[in-house]
This record gives C-alpha cells, sequence and structure tokens, in this order.
C-alpha cells in the first residue's frame, strides 16, 4: 500500500500539470502570385540576341584567325555584364587593358580585349555568342594576351 500511495499522488500530480493551450494562432495568409506577364520573374524574357549590339563585321573580326600571342592562363569564365558593348574578357590575368584571345578545348577561338578584373572571370554575351555557348555555361578558355 506504501507504494500505491505515492503512485496515485504522482498521477495527481501529472493530471494537474494539463499542458497550457496556446492560443490558437491564425493561419497564415496565402502568398500574393504576381500578375501574369507582371514583372521581369515569369513576364516575357529578353531575348540574348536584343542585347548583343555588336555588327556581323565586328563578329566577323572577332572569329578571323588572329596572330598568336603568348598564354596569359586559363580560367573558367562565366557570363559578364549582358548590356556591356563588345568582345572582352575581364579577369586578374592582367594588370592593364590590352587585346587578346580566349580560346575553348575544342579550339574555337575570338578576339576580346582583356580587361583587368578580381574574383572570377567574365566574358562578354557577343563573346559567349560568338563562341557558340550556352549562357548559363561556363567554359574554360585559355586566354592569350601582347
Amino acid at each position: 500500500m506504501n507504494i500505491l500511495v505515492p503512485a496515485s499522488a504522482a498521477l495527481l500530480l501529472l493530471a494537474a500539470c494539463d499542458p497550457v493551450r496556446e492560443a490558437a494562432s491564425p493561419a497564415p495568409s496565402p502568398m500574393a502570385r504576381p500578375a501574369a506577364g507582371g514583372g521581369a520573374l515569369g513576364g516575357q524574357g529578353v531575348a540574348p540576341a536584343s542585347l548583343d549590339r555588336t555588327t556581323e563585321a565586328e563578329r566577323r573580326a572577332a572569329l578571323a584567325p588572329a596572330a598568336a600571342g603568348r598564354p596569359l592562363g586559363t580560367v573558367t569564365a562565366g557570363l559578364g555584364a549582358p548590356t556591356e558593348p563588345g568582345f572582352w574578357l575581364r579577369s586578374a590575368l592582367v594588370a592593364a587593358e590590352q587585346p587578346g584571345r580566349v580560346e575553348l578545348e575544342g579550339g574555337r577561338s575570338v578576339a576580346v580585349t582583356l580587361r583587368p578584373g578580381s574574383g572570377a572571370a567574365q566574358l562578354s554575351l557577343p563573346a559567349f555568342r560568338a563562341l557558340g555557348l550556352g549562357l548559363t555555361d561556363l567554359p574554360l578558355v585559355t586566354v592569350y594576351g601582347g
């Protein structure tokens, strides 16, 4: 009987400790959906060709075989600012702007202006298009200058 008293007392104490019920929080309101075609996302996209302001003559000149330059290094290049015109590569491989060339592993190359930069290398939209790259590609390019 001694054992039953403490057990029953504990049971009574636990029953009295009914968890405090929190006030029901209101259900979260549904997120508003953007109007169809209203913004940059979900609306009409911009075609890469519409941002590429280079002429056919500029594209031909950039793709023409170039004089051999000295190899400066190999970098993985991402797409640079699509509204910045011209054929260029911005990287830490150069300290001053100079003419150069970038070449893909398969041998396809394009003449570019090499621009100094820091961080990841960036290749211009016209250069991406001239090399036949997709906008989300991260090509490994060999950079030639001088």
